[in-house]
């Protein structure tokens, strides 16, 4: 049983003085913490300090240490020497002077013009760095998929409908209603701003082209990178924390099968389908502003669609949904991959997850754009 800590704090000659008594471990020294705070404050240099350790017991590293900072920080650069006999006190006491590596400060960093290019320089390593891991990662992906589809036995059917009612007909609401309200705003816009020009009639064209070349299928996407990306984030990222990824690999279980794949197909499937909907509940904002501000009825305004606009313009819209979809996938599972063991990394990649998403949506739609400009589209 252990025998509680105690001490002694006393003046002999020129000498400072700090007798133990009890065992000095672990368990037993945490209330003395104060006391001996008090004691290094109180403190005054002086030509020696002495650390009796003739009614010591038991001690070990943590005793040690607590000692050998007392004493420095009372006794400033004084010489400290042990007094009676134990076994182990005086080897531990000269293990934790010499792990004592001096008062840590501030790191410096650089300042004015170098230290902004120093930082711009490291913004772009770790752009450079992620970029690299998500392609690697990527890659990886479709050595996985190439093993299953050798293989189909090895998909996980019910992971990835269950992925596909989550990240996919759970948005429809949202992304429907979304692009519901940016039809009717298009529409709206052009009703008043063509109408100046005389050329109000060409809002269908004006609706059909944003609609199902740009606004459906981004909107879409952007939806996504914030709702069902974040979540995959932060799924695969919990996992990660509570080790059940290890556990996972321990019996034999390929994480990427069972946590990556499942989410890339599902994601990969339902994308254009939400970008349809989007598309026709955009088309139908449209729609309603035509027949309330122009007069336009729906039927006339379908059938000038159908002879107007080329049918070019909703493949442009739906091929770039399940490019979309790979990236949303990819970063998403990749960033919960990468969560280390605290909350705030899981905050971090999180939110990491959303704004490398909803960049590279816009991005790649940008590369879309002059792509299919240049090719007439």
């Amino acid at each position: 049983m252990a025998v509680e800590a105690a001490f002694d704090f006393r003046e002999d000659g020129a000498a400072t003085v700090l007798a133990l008594r009890g065992d000095w471990t672990v368990d037993t020294i945490a209330k003395l913490e104060q006391d001996l705070a008090a004691v290094a404050l109180a403190g005054r240099p002086s030509a020696g300090a002495v650390v009796d350790v003739a009614q010591l017991g038991r001690i070990d590293v943590a005793g040690a240490y607590l000692v050998e900072r007392t004493m420095r920080a009372a006794l400033a650069e004084a010489r400290m020497d042990v007094r009676g006999e134990h076994p182990t006190a005086r080897r531990l006491f000269e293990a934790a002077r010499r792990a004592y590596g001096g008062e840590v400060s501030e790191p410096q960093g650089l300042k004015g013009l170098t230290g902004f290019f120093d930082g711009v320089g490291r913004a772009v390593a770790a752009i450079k760095e992620e970029a690299v891991e998500t392609i690697g990662f990527f890659g990886e992906t479709l050595v996985v998929l190439a093993r299953l589809l050798s293989d189909p036995r090895r998909i996980r059917w019910v992971s990835i409908v269950h992925s596909m009612e989550v990240a996919g007909l759970n948005a429809m609401p949202i992304v429907a209603l979304l692009s519901f309200f940016i039809g009717m705003v298009v529409a709206y816009l052009g009703a008043r701003i063509l109408g100046d020009f005389g050329a109000s009639v060409w809002t269908i064209e004006l609706v059909a082209f944003s609609v199902l070349r740009e606004f459906a299928v981004v909107i879409t996407a952007v939806l996504l990178a914030g709702r069902t990306d974040s979540a995959f984030t932060a799924e695969i990222g919990a996992m990660k924390m509570r080790q059940e990824i290890d556990a996972m690999q321990v019996i034999g279980i390929d994480p990427m099968e069972a946590l990556v794949a499942p989410r890339f197909i599902a994601m990969v499937v339902m994308t254009p389908i939400l970008t349809f909907a989007a598309m026709m509940a955009g088309i139908a904002g449209g729609v309603l502003v035509a027949w309330g501000e122009l007069g336009v009825s729906p039927h006339m305004f379908f059938a000038r669609i159908s002879e107007t606009v080329p049918e070019q313009h909703f493949w442009v819209g739906m091929s770039k949904a399940p490019v979309f979809a790979m990236v949303l996938a990819i970063i998403g599972c990749k960033q919960g991959l990468s969560v280390g063991g605290d909350v705030a990394s899981l905050g971090q990649r999180v939110t990491t997850s959303v704004v490398q998403s909803i960049f590279m949506v816009i991005l790649l739609d940008a590369f879309f754009a002059l792509w299919f400009l240049e090719m007439d589209w």
